[in-house]
């Protein structure tokens, strides 16, 4: 389409004299284009001036103005070296006249404007680059380098930050670029001429884009990004580049890197570079200390540019003053870095794409996010036709009246209008924003918090969450807004020491206080968890960052199911790319996120505890799911591919049966099939046995391992055949052999609750088949009932009940009624884990009325709830004088009674009770069995 039959607007008529000036030059075009040219060359004398020297180009252009483009650009490509300075600057003129009536005449959006002057100074770069560097390569002057390596510029590359990276350049912008080289493309003994070589280049490409000649000049470039820049050279080795970023590097700096982008030169290279930037620019938790950097970044610059105050328009900055551009973007980017290391989705560059996606995951409400989209459009505009009147690079607003009617009448607007739409949009970006950055003065505590025990609130100073400065000045802050909430408490000294536990174990406090004060609903939560489940607190205190889950949308969503949890594991891992260790650690940071969930859940009743068993369990597997294929990956790099069908981990206990608590152990048993395999096939091969040995040690080694984010899971590997004297995995051939030949009765008793949790495909299913099979097998009850009454008497002799609260072992109990149900599945022969079906087994034998196996099942629920509660009141049995009046309210709701003389009631006569129905049934059916 062309130029005309896509304008929506023009320049309103400001000085006609020397509008008529510019429609002279083009006495062809039709009556729409005619009238944007007389209104631009009315208002800017810049562009008047262009249209003289290039008005055959524009003219043409006119016809197609995108095609127009690609042939400068093919144009400017194919020009000699040696004739790139005086090209590159009619370029320039070429593409600034047609982006500014393109923009002025609403034929291309904003984006598409500042897309054009982006790529223009993309090609300019990259074509001044590939000349000084080739000239340095044609001198000799590059170790190693021939013409062939010119494209990439000899390794090095020119990085666009700020407004270039993010392909947002305005009208008459410098370019900030970082000069990098890949200082592996040399030897050690070229290292130093390559550095000084393109050292040169760097600075004479500089001149041939900035030095302004007779034909004007390219871009005005800055240098000042790169690291240090008051004592680094121009040009930088990337590896110095990236110990500089690790040890020095400033919030800043991670900002200015959301936008960064190879523009010219090595680009492969420059990616590479980037990538190894994400620890530093993306931190790995959610970073709510950010707000205040950026906050602290933004009074510096209004201090150093004198720009405080209520916005007056003549002499406002659009760019730096209140409510301006930059507001935006630093509200943006701010939002982008405190999440971006746990979501790559909101890794963008762009401003508007930025406010787009930061909508799209919950970060901001849609509202805001077009209220500020349409406000950074509006001031952009705003700002390019400042520009635009004289290229100069100004963001200030007219002081004089003519002059903002100038501004007023390329906006196509009147100045009354124009003066308005600034007041109204400057004000409402900075309502917006400054309530994001601005910390409101702490407000003081209510009138009861006054009377709790203030040595404890005093000696909260000492601890070390409060060793900085910053912590202490954020802490303050909040300080007030936690007292009133422990003082709101039911027991308000119980819930302060409980909240004194939990920031005494804190490690450090910038990060987390941040993160309060930016959701203040979170220390609700702190409350509540500190004053009811001590545990609970504990495990939060040594793991703080699991707070960042709570942020997202969807903590407080229903629970997705084991294989979504798979799923978003293994992408999570497979995003981190082959770093093991990094990704052993997010398996840890992950798991502990979920894990804190289900607590959080079970304390605050949104699940029951038999569902809180499940989830645990289903976390539990997932995270294995998860990680063994990482950690095949990883040791197959070494010694090859699993051999035959591979292993499989076959779960046991509470993780086949599919119901853990918080503390749970992992018991497991790991089982292979060499399919007649010798020896694997790697670079160093090992026997099958050995290696399904190591194997299986690296996956207790990466699940155990006490790392930077802690360790996952505790494993138990006794149940294995011979248990602790047998190999740490086993052999399908010598599983079934074992099981079918030399197992005892418990240990087939143990299969009634085994489960396949990760393995081979092929595999899995047929260790799942032979577990039914040999549940099956005929059997003789008296005996199996005679070694459950032996395994009872072990149970007894070696763990006596700690007190009433100890549900699991003893007569009666957890334990018992499990080994109870357990032979009542083996009998059965059904393929049933859970001690319902057990019991229901029990029932289908006659060895319990339905009325018993009923009572027996309402009993172990009733264990059940107190053992899934206690693991998150404290460590061991239940002391009900020492969990408070909120532990106790939080284990009653659990539990569904009403006092605590009511469930110890319950639960004493639930032991006598099971203990009753197991001796009967054992003394009367296992009495006749064989001696």
């Amino acid at each position: 389409m062309t130029f005309a039959s896509r304008m929506t607007r023009t320049p309103r008529p400001f000085n006609p004299e020397r509008g008529a000036e510019g429609v002279a030059l083009f006495p062809d075009l039709p009556a729409e284009t005619r009238s944007l040219i007389e209104g631009t060359a009315g208002c800017s004398p810049y562009l008047r001036g262009l249209m003289q020297r290039e008005a055959d180009w524009i003219a043409a252009a006119f016809d197609d103005p995108e095609g127009a483009l690609t042939g400068e650009y093919q144009r400017l490509r194919e020009t000699a070296p040696d004739a790139r300075a005086e090209a590159l600057r009619q370029g320039k003129r070429r593409v600034a006249l047609l982006t500014a009536l393109a923009d002025l005449g609403g034929v291309w959006s904003l984006e598409e404007v500042t897309g054009a002057l982006t790529d223009f100074a993309s090609l300019a770069t990259h074509l001044a680059m590939t000349a000084c560097v080739g000239a340095e390569i044609r001198r000799g002057k590059l170790p190693g380098m021939t013409e062939d390596d010119l494209e990439i510029a000899g390794g090095m590359v020119a990085l666009a930050m700020g407004k270039m990276g993010a392909g947002e350049l305005n009208y008459s912008s410098d370019i900030d670029l970082i000069c990098l080289f890949d200082e592996t493309k040399y030897s050690r003994d070229d290292y130093l001429d390559a550095r000084t070589s393109l050292i040169r280049a760097t600075r004479k490409m500089c001149a041939m884009l900035s030095d302004n000649t007779a034909e004007g000049y390219v871009f005005r470039t800055d240098l000042r990004l790169r690291p240090d820049s008051g004592v680094t050279p121009v040009c930088m080795p990337m590896e110095a580049a990236e110990r500089y970023y690790e040890s020095l590097g400033r919030t800043w700096e991670r900002a200015a890197y959301i936008k960064a982008y190879p523009c010219a030169g090595d680009i492969q290279a420059g990616l590479g570079f980037l990538k190894t930037l994400t620890p530093f620019v993306w931190r790995k938790h959610l970073d709510f200390a950010a707000i205040q950097d950026a906050h602290d970044m933004r009074l510096a610059i209004r201090n150093h540019k004198g720009l405080h105050g209520p916005v007056c328009l003549p002499g406002h900055n659009m760019k730096l003053g209140r409510g301006g551009i930059r507001e935006i973007e630093f509200f943006t980017q701010t939002r982008q870095l405190i999440a971006g290391g746990r979501d790559p989705e909101l890794r963008v560059r762009g401003t508007v794409p930025g406010l787009r996606v930061l909508s799209q995951k919950g970060w901001i409400t849609p509202e805001v996010a077009d209220i500020l989209t349409s406000h950074y459009r509006f001031h952009r505009e705003v700002e390019h036709r400042l520009q635009m009147v004289n290229d100069a690079q100004t963001h200030s607003l007219p002081t004089a009246p003519e002059d903002m009617e100038r501004i007023a009448a390329m906006m196509g607007m009147d100045c009354t209008g124009l003066e308005q739409a600034l007041t109204e949009r400057l004000s409402a970006v900075h309502e917006l924003t400054e309530d994001f950055f601005a910390p409101d003065a702490p407000a003081k505590p209510c009138d009861a918090a006054a009377s709790l025990d203030h040595t404890v609130v005093d000696r909260w100073k000492t601890y070390p969450a409060l060793r900085s400065e910053r912590a202490v000045e954020i802490f303050e802050r909040l300080k007030p807004e936690i007292l009133t909430k422990l003082s709101a408490s039911p027991k308000p000294e119980e819930a302060l020491i409980a909240f004194d536990g939990f920031l005494s174990g804190l490690p450090a406090g910038v990060q987390l206080f941040s993160l309060f004060e930016a959701n203040p609903q979170l220390v609700d939560l702190i409350v509540d968890i500190a004053s009811t489940a001590q545990a609970l607190a504990k495990y939060l205190s040594r793991n703080a960052a699991v707070l960042d889950g709570v942020i997202g949308g969807s903590f407080f969503a229903p629970w997705p199911g084991r294989d979504a949890l798979v799923s978003e594991l293994r992408a999570r891992l497979d995003a981190v790319g082959d770093d093991y260790e990094r990704q052993l650690d997010d398996t840890r940071r992950w798991t502990k996120e979920w894990h804190f969930r289900i607590g959080v859940h079970l304390l605050r009743g949104l699940i029951s505890a038999e569902e809180a068993g499940r989830e645990y369990a289903d976390l539990a597997a997932a995270t294995l799911a998860g990680l063994f294929p990482v950690v095949q990956t990883e040791f197959a790099r070494k010694h090859g591919p699993a051999p035959g069908r591979g292993a499989a981990v076959l779960g046991m206990g509470s993780l086949g049966a599919c119901l853990q608590t918080a503390t749970s152990d992992l018991d497991v048993i790991v089982i292979y099939d060499p399919k007649g395999v010798e020896e694997s096939d790697g670079k160093r091969p090992l026997h099958v046995r050995t290696y399904f040995a190591r194997l299986t040690q690296a996956l207790v080694t990466a699940m155990t391992a006490p790392m930077a984010e802690g360790r996952v899971y505790e494993m138990d590997m006794r149940l294995r055949p011979s248990g602790n004297q047998g190999p740490v995995a086993t052999s399908w051939d010598a599983f079934q052999s074992y099981q079918q030949t030399e197992a005892w009765t418990w240990e087939h008793l143990a299969l009634t609750r085994a489960a396949v949790v990760v393995g081979g495909e092929a595999l899995a299913p047929d260790i799942e088949k032979f577990r039914q099979e040999l549940i099956a097998t005929q059997r003789d009850e008296g005996q199996v009932l005679r070694d459950v009454a032996d395994m009872r008497g072990r149970i007894r002799a070696a763990k006596t009940p700690a007190s009433l609260w100890d549900v699991k072992a003893g007569d009666g109990r957890m334990q018992d009624i499990e080994l109870f149900a357990q032979a009542a599945t083996l009998m059965a022969g059904k393929p049933d884990r859970s001690v319902a079906a057990g019991l229901a087994s029990a029932q289908d034998l006659g060895w319990l009325a339905a009325i018993d196996a009923d009572a027996l099942g309402a009993i172990y629920r009733q264990m059940w709830q107190v053992q899934v509660a206690s693991r998150l009141l404290g460590e061991g049995p239940i002391d009900p004088a020492k969990i408070g009046s909120g532990g106790q309210e939080f284990l009653l709701r659990v539990c569904d009674c009403q006092n605590m003389p009511q469930l110890e009631q319950r639960l004493s006569a639930g032991y006598v009770t099971a203990a009753e129905h197991i001796d009967a049934v054992l003394s009367a059916r296992a009495k006749d069995a064989p001696e």
